[in-house]
């Protein structure tokens, strides 16, 4: 897959072309399922594959001031999912209050018709882009009548009852229901960063941890769960606690990993984190021993939940 950061589009990228246009936050199973009908119209077509996204994402820009909002995948993390998906080319936009200006009008004509030569659009069902959103699935129709494309939008998709929603996703795994949001995304919440000194209070317990800091911004809540750890192309099993560690006064909220039989050292190396299930809730205990005697029984729960195996990804 071919990856192009511009805001320059007086250059064609592709003579024609199959696109499809979104944020794509969390690459879940319903981006997949427009990726595989992109990908299957432009071979239809013989023509190049394309995902259109934007960075920073278009609310970064246009609401600064909204923390709440925590995205599921970093923009590394999205381009390497995206490209799993066998797409040619992924155009990403710089977004900045002055393109989110731009009318949709002049968007398609652009960048969709004079830049990737667009011949077929696939968009979700809820989706609109350009000033005011006016980018919606009528005007898109008219437009491609004018320039000779076809548009198709596809039904909400989902699974058991369950609509595949990235918004969905930031609230599950905030609330650390990682589980529920697996079903979603079709695998566990990845959680990328640098092992780091910290206060090394697993040590002394008997439990030497990795503490990990991250650029990711979607955090599962406070709590202990199972996890699997990506450690230089080898995955490992462990128990992953977020919190503040109430029984230690003054701790900072860090997220710590216990990595099950490994004695390497760690620091400095960068580790990625799959959540697979909540174990418990953060709580303070009485005195060490009584906290110890807990971590031991959590990483019983861990190795008994890990022990099937990390979940095979879901389309």
């Amino acid at each position: 897959m071919r990856t192009i950061i511009t805001n320059d589009f007086s250059h064609p990228l592709a003579e024609r072309s199959v696109v499809t246009i979104g944020n794509f936050d969390g690459v879940h199973r319903g981006h997949r399922e427009i990726f595989r009908q992109v990908t299957e119209r432009a071979r239809a077509l013989s023509a190049t594959s394309v995902v259109v996204t934007f960075s920073p994402h278009p609310l970064r820009v246009l609401q600064p001031d909204n923390r709440r909002f925590c995205l599921i995948t970093t923009d590394e993390q999205k381009r390497e999912l995206i490209a799993e998906n066998d797409i040619d080319l992924l155009l990403v936009i710089p977004f900045t209050r002055e393109f989110a200006a731009v009318s949709a009008d002049d968007f398609v004509r652009s960048v969709l018709h004079a830049c990737l030569g667009v011949r077929f659009l696939v968009i979700g069902h809820d989706y609109a882009f350009g000033r005011g959103r006016e980018g919606n699935e009528q005007f898109l129709v008219q437009m491609g009548q004018k320039l000779d494309f076809d548009v198709k939008v596809l039904e909400p998709v989902g699974d058991g009852g369950v609509l595949f929603s990235s918004s969905v996703v930031r609230r599950l795994v905030a609330d650390g229901a990682v589980v529920d949001a697996l079903q979603i995304l079709g695998r566990c919440h990845r959680v990328c960063g640098q092992v780091v000194h910290g206060r090394e209070i697993g040590r002394s317990l008997g439990f030497p941890t990795a503490n990990i800091v991250t650029h990711n911004e979607l955090i599962p809540g406070d709590g202990v769960y199972a996890v699997w750890v990506s450690v230089s192309g080898e995955l490992l099993m462990g128990a992953c606690s977020i919190g503040v560690n109430p029984t230690f006064e003054g701790g900072q909220h860090t997220i710590e990993v216990f990595l099950f039989d490994f004695n390497d050292d760690l620091y400095g190396q960068d580790v990625v984190v799959h959540f697979a299930e909540k174990i418990r809730d953060v709580k303070r205990f009485a005195d060490v021993a009584a906290l110890k005697s807990q971590i031991a029984a959590d990483v019983v729960s861990a190795r008994g939940i890990l022990a099937a195996g990390l979940p095979v990804e879901q389309s």
